[in-house]
């Protein structure tokens, strides 16, 4: 009785391992080798991909396949040179072998030498029988040089050859959206589907253009016809309720997001947006309890913590919202939106030494908004933390040179410090800037803005000719 092909293969398998358990040494034909190898590449062992491999070329030294599998684990090794030089011995023995350009390409592709491997790969598309893998290997290195005119012709010409290659149709689609050609997607989109009118998946994007050109009931009736193709389609229902959001119909879009929990376990994504279609819909209660299995669900998507947060905002229920925000902040402290939300709580609840925290921490994980800068340093100067606000918005001008909201306030606390020629110089260079901001000094330093000195400066500016 003669194997299957998948029987032949599990038979070798089975042969190889009792093999190496054993410690025997049994034969196989370079072809059994061959598909051993691959099976274990396939599954990521690439310990036993190398052992198989050895083993092959002790028993067929002279097997062009093998040596090209070794190539294929020195490449993904990093032993780009070890590489090179076998492929250089193969080249000599068979220089129509495709394998060994692709190889080649690879190794300088690996090497950021990318136009060299789209020339490696040119010569391997004029000889290989398989162009689909070679224009997808091509795609690739013309998106590595940014070149997304010629990586696009490139998937289209791998679509030619295999249109149910998704992977292709993909980046075809992403070349399309670097180049903001939404309508020309759209185009090929459909003349691909006039082929395949019932890809799932070619619906999809054709929704995903639209809804980027805001053309949201065109795009709503693409992703109807995706679940038509696939009612199973997560990703469909996921942009079909984004669209209805956008249309305001958010009962639809809730029932559009509820259908993607029945398929499959409930994403986060799917929760938040339900909880903001109930907080539209004013539905507190509602919202409340997705925001809730939001954060249950995925306690590092910071959306959800965000939402319930600005919920409890908007409704001035400051410590609750503080609640939350501290319960995000524990499990991400690197998080600048939270530390944002905290010293603005904070604030609202005139806890300043606690919003000045917050603010410092925003600052240091990068939020320069210049907001950040002068609340900081308001609040450091109520505190009468003159010296922590004079560096504070010292640290801002770095950022936003001359600014006049900056100027005035420096000016005011160096006065305040007594050092009168630092305040004579902020306070002209915000007049000169911004002179109509002059009320921040009246607000925040009513002493130093009645200062003799201060009034003159001021007048002088009004009236240059006194």
């Amino acid at each position: 009785m003669q194997l299957s092909s998948n029987e032949h293969n599990n038979f070798s398998l089975e042969k190889f391992e009792s093999m190496l358990k054993t410690n025997s040494v049994l034969f196989f034909d370079s072809e059994e080798f061959e598909e051993i190898v691959h099976h274990y590449l396939e599954n990521g062992k690439i310990a036993l991909a190398k052992k198989a491999t050895k083993l092959g070329l002790e028993q067929h030294p002279s097997s062009t396949n093998l040596k090209l599998f070794q190539v294929e684990m020195f490449i993904f090794e990093n032993k780009l040179d070890i590489a090179d030089e076998l492929l250089d011995e193969l080249y000599q023995l068979e220089q129509s072998n495709e394998e060994i350009y692709i190889q080649k390409a690879n190794i300088y592709s690996r090497r950021d030498k990318h136009k060299e491997a789209i020339t490696l790969l040119d010569q391997a598309l004029k000889i290989t029988n398989d162009k689909s893998d070679v224009l997808s290997l091509l795609g690739m290195e013309y998106l590595f040089l940014e070149d997304y005119e010629n990586a696009k012709t490139c998937f289209i010409q791998c679509l030619e050859q295999d249109e149910d290659d998704y992977s292709a149709l993909y980046n075809v689609i992403y070349c399309f959206e670097f180049l903001d050609q939404n309508q020309e997607a759209i185009e090929y989109l459909n003349i691909y589907l006039d082929r395949n009118p019932y890809c799932e998946v070619a619906w999809h994007q054709v929704g995903k253009q639209y809804y980027e050109l805001k053309e949201y009931k065109k795009a709503l009736a693409a992703f109807d016809f995706a679940i038509i193709s696939d009612d199973r389609f997560i990703g469909a229902y996921l942009e079909k309720g984004k669209v209805l959001e956008k249309l305001k119909r958010y009962n639809e879009a809730i029932d559009s997001y509820s259908i993607t929990l029945g398929l499959d376990d409930p994403t986060s994504y799917a929760l938040l947006r339900m909880g903001k279609c109930y907080e539209k819909l004013g539905n507190a209660e509602m919202a409340l309890q997705f925001y809730n299995k939001c954060v249950e669900e995925d306690s590092l998507l910071d959306k959800g913590w965000i939402a319930i947060t600005d919920f409890y905002i908007k409704n001035k229920q400051y410590k609750k919202a503080l609640y939350y925000i501290e319960k995000a902040i524990n499990i991400d402290s690197d998080n600048v939106l939270y530390w944002k939300r905290y010293a603005k709580i904070n604030n609202k609840l005139n806890l300043f030494e606690e919003a000045e925290v917050g603010y410092r921490k925003a600052l240091e994980l990068g939020n320069y908004e210049i907001e950040s800068w002068l609340t900081r340093g308001d609040i450091l100067n109520s505190l009468g933390e003159f010296e922590a606000a004079v560096n504070n918005f010292t640290q801002a001008l770095e950022f936003y040179p001359e600014h006049a909201e900056v100027e005035f306030r420096l000016s005011g606390l160096y006065f305040t410090l007594n050092e009168k020629e630092k305040g004579v110089f902020h306070l002209k260079n915000a007049l000169k800037s911004e002179p109509e901001f002059v009320m921040i000094m009246e607000e925040l330093f009513p002493h130093v803005y009645e200062m003799q000195l201060v009034s003159e400066i001021i007048k002088q500016h009004k009236n240059p000719s006194i």
